[in-house]
């Protein structure tokens, strides 16, 4: 479909609307000698998937809604996100520690234990899960210019170790931790189940060895659908939690994805019954196959809280990238987000986000923080040490004897670690300021005040 034609669908879609709202008018009209009557005229709170959002004055929600095609804020009027991913933070990556040879999470914590043992490990997460993300982040977020913050999350932190396994574990506080902040300085939250149990890409960051066993272990599918209940059940009231991004990029495009696809959809429908048992606020939000690319695996919508989802890495930033989300869009007016773009030039990512910004898609890109890059809104400091301990991660470890001889010095390896913990920290970072205006923000000037971009209202 041509980008006129979109446009056409889209011009269709606003007369309809306007014909309905005047048929409701009418109706209105005639049934105000009836007080039951005249009371639906005025609109209720609840609609299924088939309204035409926007056709019913409705009681104000203190939640974020869909209307149609368009993200609808607590205030009713139209959403246009602009989020970042707080990325690494609760599933670590290999690429942002600079480790080329250990990339999930399991193989990042074993090149740690291979370093320092076991229960200084432990110490280490516990220490970086404390300062990697903390509220001058979240304040510093919300100066910046975003709306809102994209968490994924590992299933692991929120379960513990036995079988089967209890809903408990530090994620719970984790994320309580950083809604509370989101609620006070004013961010939208969306929750993104980076890592589900089994595993949903089979590749490094669901932290699998490379096959996606939700689709196929029921185990793994129950325990996904009762951590979401849990979610949504415990965040059910609260109204910064915008959605909850079921499954980050299903399926890799290198396994049997013909077997694969068909079996993602009736996933999503399951998490999805799961949590309107305890929670009919909330968005859910569904991401295609193929690395959230393919939308090919979806009907018609099937909840009438529904937000579609798509990641897209080093495209093009033409509208043929976005042409087929727009296309389903239009067929089922429903809204459309970009959760995952980034680690690009500067150029490329002003140029991605305009087009989505002319095409009232909102997006969050990836990531907030990470060690020594430009691609990111904030950049970790890297230290000598700590190119040392990237040399070790980067040799193949056969043997136990091979771990003894490639170990660096404990004295480098205590201040490598050390010294990265202290960087992490908001204070000790550099804002890049090009990458804050390739997304149309806020620069943040060197004495706390705040310059307005030119290319903010882009």
């Amino acid at each position: 479909m041509e980008p006129k034609l979109v446009s056409m669908s889209r011009a269709v879609f606003a007369f309809l609307r306007a014909v309905l709202l005047l048929t409701v008018t009418c109706v209105g009209a005639i049934a105000a000698t009836t007080p039951a009557m005249s009371d639906m005229a005025r609109g209720g709170t609840e609609h299924s998937a088939s309204d035409v959002g926007g056709s019913v004055e409705q009681t104000p929600s203190p939640f974020v809604s869909v209307d149609g095609g368009a993200i609808i804020a607590p205030d009713g009027q139209p959403l246009l996100l602009k989020g970042i991913n707080l990325a690494n933070w609760l599933v670590p990556e290999g690429y942002m520690f600079n480790f080329k040879g250990a990339e999930s999470p399991k193989a990042i914590n074993m090149i740690l234990e291979q370093l320092v043992g076991e229960l200084e490990a432990r110490r280490f997460w516990r220490r970086f899960r404390e300062s990697y993300i903390t509220r001058d982040d979240i304040q510093f977020i919300k100066d910046a210019g975003f709306n809102a913050v994209r968490i994924p999350f590992s299933y692991r932190l929120l379960v513990g170790n036995g079988y089967p396994p209890a809903l408990e574990g530090v994620g719970y506080r984790l994320l309580d931790q950083a809604i509370g902040w989101c609620r006070e300085v004013g961010l939208f939250v969306i929750l993104d189940m980076h890592a589900a149990p089994g595993g949903q890409t089979g590749s490094v960051m669901d932290d699998t060895w490379g096959y996606p066993y939700v689709y196929e272990h029921a185990a793994s599918q129950d325990l996904t659908v009762r951590l979401w209940r849990k979610l949504a059940e415990r965040y059910k009231d609260e109204t910064f939690v915008l959605g909850y991004d079921l499954l980050n990029e299903p399926i890799a495009h290198y396994l049997d994805t013909e077997v694969l696809k068909p079996k993602l959809e009736p996933l999503y429908k399951r998490i999805t019954r799961a949590i309107r048992e305890v929670d009919q606020n909330h968005i859910v939000i569904v991401e295609g196959a193929l690395w959230g690319s393919d939308f090919s695996v979806f009907g018609p919508p099937f909840d009438d809280k529904l937000v579609y989802s798509f990641h897209k890495y080093w495209v093009e930033p033409t509208v043929d990238a976005i042409l087929q989300y727009i296309t389903f869009r239009d067929t089922y007016d429903v809204p459309l987000f970009m959760g995952e773009s980034g680690e690009a030039s500067n150029q490329r990512i002003r140029a991605l986000r305009s087009l989505l910004q002319r095409h009232d898609i909102g997006w969050a890109f990836w990531p907030y923080k990470r060690l020594d890059a430009a691609s990111s809104v904030v950049s970790v400091p890297l230290t000598p040490e700590w190119e040392a301990i990237s040399t070790f991660a980067r040799n193949p470890v056969a043997t136990i004897e091979h771990v003894r001889a490639q170990r660096p010095p404990e004295a480098v390896v205590a201040k490598a670690l050390n010294d990265y913990l202290e960087n992490i920290k908001l204070q000790n970072c550099r804002v890049n300021d090009g990458y804050l205006k390739a997304l149309g923000l806020v620069r943040l000037m060197a004495d706390g005040a705040s310059e307005k971009r030119a290319g903010a209202q882009e």
